[in-house]
């Protein structure tokens, strides 16, 4: 009899175990799309990809990443669909083509989802460890943040260091800045130009601030430098 008790006990404990694995399992409803890809192009700062999502097929492309082979199945949440874009590398025009800013071998979940878009649907960024002197007659990035009413619609030079590099979505190269200072949470410039730097270096811009810019899709901007040009 004690024997069956304590059988009963453990398999009592085990049912409950199963019964809320499956109850948080059913909380987490998977979103986004998922893809095979059926076609692997590396270029020189973007892999596309050639994929197909229930009898559909259309091309995607990410930040360049060589691990991906054909065959693979990925999960994505959303991009930026652009019409008749010409890759220079590639010497291609793509009728139409979605930029994806994160991928994924497993499912997104809408848990997941809800935490992005708290976050505003941004990559997450790391505060470096650095120190860069401001160039002469420009601003630091906790000067801009901390004045920004003051600096919208105005022209303005930073000097930092690239932390981020996405080159030529919507005719133009985004880029990441930190030069180290911060006021709070925001120590990150975004920058559009047409001119083309490498990641870790030290540059300086000059382009006119926006403040809260959406350009659809998750791509939206407190604060953003736009019309850049690099300065040497």
């Amino acid at each position: 009899m004690r024997i069956n008790f304590l059988a009963t006990i453990v398999l009592a404990v085990l049912l409950f175990a199963c019964s809320d694995e499956v109850k948080q399992s059913d909380d987490l409803k998977i979103v986004g799309h998922k893809i095979e890809v059926e076609e692997v192009v590396q270029a020189n700062a973007y892999t596309y990809l050639r994929v197909s999502e229930n009898s559909a097929e259309y091309w995607i492309a990410i930040t360049k990443n060589l691990s991906i082979e054909e065959g693979a199945v990925l999960y994505y949440k959303e991009g930026l669909e652009m019409k008749n874009f010409e890759s220079k590398d590639l010497n291609k025009t793509f009728e139409t083509i979605i930029f994806i800013q994160e991928i994924s071998d497993v499912p997104f979940t809408e848990k997941a989802a809800m935490t992005d878009a708290m976050q505003g649907q941004k990559p997450v960024l790391v505060k470096e460890d650095i120190n860069i002197d401001p160039v002469s007659g420009g601003i630091t990035i906790a000067e801009l943040y901390s004045n920004s009413d003051s600096y919208s619609n105005k022209v303005v030079k930073i000097k930092g260091k690239v932390t981020k590099y996405n080159a030529s979505i919507m005719d133009r190269n985004w880029i990441h800045l930190q030069d180290g200072t911060n006021d709070g949470d925001n120590f990150d410039l975004t920058v559009t130009t047409n001119d083309e730097v490498k990641l870790g270096e030290i540059v300086v811009f000059e382009g006119r601030i926006s403040l809260n810019k959406d350009f659809g899709a998750g791509y939206s901007y407190a604060i953003i430098m736009e019309d850049s040009k690099l300065i040497k």
